[in-house]
C-alpha cells in the first residue's frame, strides 16, 4: 500500500523506501518511527517543504496509522490466536515496562500467557456428599 501511495505522488526510490517500510513492521512502532526519518527526508530533499511534501507526508502518515492501529494487530491475532485489542495492550504494557525490548517481545509474551491461561487446569470442586 506505501508503494502505491509514493508511485501515486511520484516520490524518488519508491520501491526501497516501501521495503523499508514493509521491514518496519517487525518492530511495531519503533520501526515506523525509524522510517519515518528516511521517507520524510527523500520527499524534503525532492519537493522542500511545499504541498508536495506536506501531501506525501499526509498520505504517508494516514497509511501508517492504518496499518499500525488496524491491519498489523489483526494479523498477528489470526496468526496467534489473540484478539487484535489484547495485542495492542500487550505491547503497551510490556513496553511500558522494558522499552523498546518490551514492544519488541510483547506479542510473544502474550502469546505464552494465553497459552498458559489456557492451559492451566480449573479448580474443580467436588460436590458434598450426603
Amino acid at each position: 500500500v506505501t508503494y502505491i501511495v509514493f508511485i501515486f505522488f511520484e516520490l524518488r526510490y519508491s520501491a526501497l523506501l516501501a521495503i523499508a517500510v514493509g521491514l518496519s513492521v517487525i518492530v511495531p512502532y519503533v520501526g515506523a518511527f525509524l522510517v519515518t526519518i528516511p521517507v520524510a527526508m527523500v520527499a524534503y530533499l525532492q519537493w522542500g517543504l511545499g504541498p508536495d511534501f506536506v501531501a506525501v507526508f499526509i498520505a504517508y502518515l494516514v497509511v501508517q496509522l492504518l496499518d499500525g492501529n488496524l491491519l498489523v494487530p489483526w494479523l498477528f491475532s489470526e496468526a496467534v490466536n489473540l484478539h487484535p485489542v489484547a495485542i495492542l495492550l500487550a505491547i503497551m504494557f510490556f513496553g511500558g515496562i522494558w522499552g523498546l525490548w518490551g514492544v519488541f517481545f510483547a506479542i510473544p509474551l502474550a502469546t505464552l500467557i494465553h497459552a498458559v491461561l489456557t492451559a492451566w487446569p480449573t479448580l474443580q470442586t467436588e460436590p458434598a456428599s450426603s
